[in-house]
């Protein structure tokens, strides 16, 4: 009876019925949008930072992070790599040589990471091969080749076969320098990056620095990054004692990880002030649906209708409007994602911003499956919440009174 009776009652004003839709309509699609939006664009700039810059796990010498000396290199490389290999989680490993000095071109200097590579590995954990713009990955130089970020071939005034030299400290500590060409320019999602990372192969970073066992860092790929910090605790207990400190990307970057964390939380903040916003425009429309029929009210409660059941009319209306409106915006909204994350939203016009903080230029909106429902449920919650404002005041109306109002 009370079903019948709402339902009739929400399509007599089509237009006020319509303004509710549609308002729960516009809301759910941008917000989940934006939402998606925002998520993507979040996960996008994890998942570049991990493959260009971070890795998903760790290995290093104890005290490496205190000084970066080269003299903290890690001593017992087959066994650690023997061992992660063991691990059906971890998919690939590479190693790399660490140094931190200056290159310097005619043009002048810039201080850099100095990365000596494994060529073999290193494009299965990163994707530094993949980022070259201009010249080839360690190939037409025999002797010395070395890549650099485009940012720092602009500052050096570098190009492709240029020279230039890179100095830093060797194992005991002594200032020694090498001469390089460039053999190809990259170009990540991060212009920092770019302008103080260069990368050679190991092999020639290990001549220079008088060792050919130095090995600072072993990074690992996992097939989940998600999984990694847990992989970490069980690496940790199998590793100890061999002097070495082994990170997750959570661990190597903390300013990621608290990003990634604070993105969580700025997302369910978001989702409240939406349903805030929609909330606000129930009450307001449903208190007017009750002030307009305030005659109509007094003359149910007069013929016998039950405080409690003139209570339930109303939520129920407000239970159907939701529930028209929310569905089309869940699905408005779905569709959208789905079209702009296959072809991605072009930002190109704030590049230069964007690749300061790492973000890429095309942002591919994306929503997990279990999102929509959560989204649904909550406004569909907050809609009948939004409704026993109007149903209270509906119930303080008097029969007598309410049936002389014109």
């Amino acid at each position: 009876m009370i079903i019948k009776i709402a339902w009739k009652n929400i399509w007599r004003n089509p237009t006020r019925s319509g303004v509710v839709i549609v308002s729960v309509l516009l809301g759910i699609w941008a917000g989940v949008f934006v939402l998606a939006f925002s998520m993507g664009m979040n996960n996008q700039r994890v998942k570049a930072q991990l493959e260009n810059f971070v890795g998903h796990i760790t290995i290093k010498h104890a005290k490496y992070d205190k000084d970066r000396l080269v003299k903290y290199y890690l001593k017992d490389v087959p066994r650690i790599t023997t061992q992660l290999g063991k691990k059906q989680l971890i998919t690939a490993t590479t190693t790399r040589v660490s140094a931190i000095g200056m290159a310097s071109s005619s043009a002048g200097g810039f201080g850099s990471s100095i990365h000596g590579i494994d060529l073999k590995n290193e494009p299965k954990v990163f994707s530094l091969k993949d980022k070259i713009i201009e010249g080839k990955y360690f190939e037409g130089i025999k002797r010395n080749p070395i890549v650099i970020g485009q940012k720092l071939a602009k500052r050096l005034k570098l190009k492709l076969r240029s020279k230039m030299v890179l100095t830093f400290q060797n194992e005991i500590g002594d200032i020694t320098s090498g001469a390089f060409r460039v053999v190809g320019i990259y170009k990540s999602s991060n212009s920092a990056y770019d302008e103080s990372n260069v990368f050679v192969r190991n092999t020639d970073l290990q001549g220079l620095l008088g060792n050919d066992q130095i090995v600072h860092h072993i990074i690992c790929r996992v097939s989940d990054y998600q999984k990694a910090p847990d992989l970490v605790n069980q690496l940790k207990g199998e590793l100890k004692g061999s002097n070495t400190l082994v990170q997750s990307w959570k661990d190597t970057s903390p300013d990621l990880a608290y990003a990634n964390d604070m993105m969580s939380q700025m997302l369910y903040i978001f989702v409240g002030i939406i349903l805030l916003g929609l909330s606000m425009g129930i009450i307001n429309t449903m208190l007017m649906a009750v002030l307009e029929r305030t005659r109509e009210l007094g003359m149910l409660m007069a013929v016998g209708m039950s405080k409690g059941r003139v209570f339930r009319m109303i939520v129920t209306e407000t239970f159907f409007l939701t529930c028209v409106g929310a569905p089309i915006g869940i699905l408005l909204a779905w569709g959208t994602i789905q079209y702009t994350g296959s072809n991605g939203i072009d930002l190109g016009m704030f590049s230069s911003g964007l690749e300061s903080f790492g973000y890429d230029t095309i942002v591919r909106p994306m929503l997990e499956g279990s999102y929509y429902m959560q989204i649904g449920m909550m406004v569909v919650f907050a809609a009948l919440l939004s409704a026993i404002y109007p149903a209270i005041k509906a119930l303080k109306l008097k029969p007598v009174e309410a049936i002389r109002k014109i």
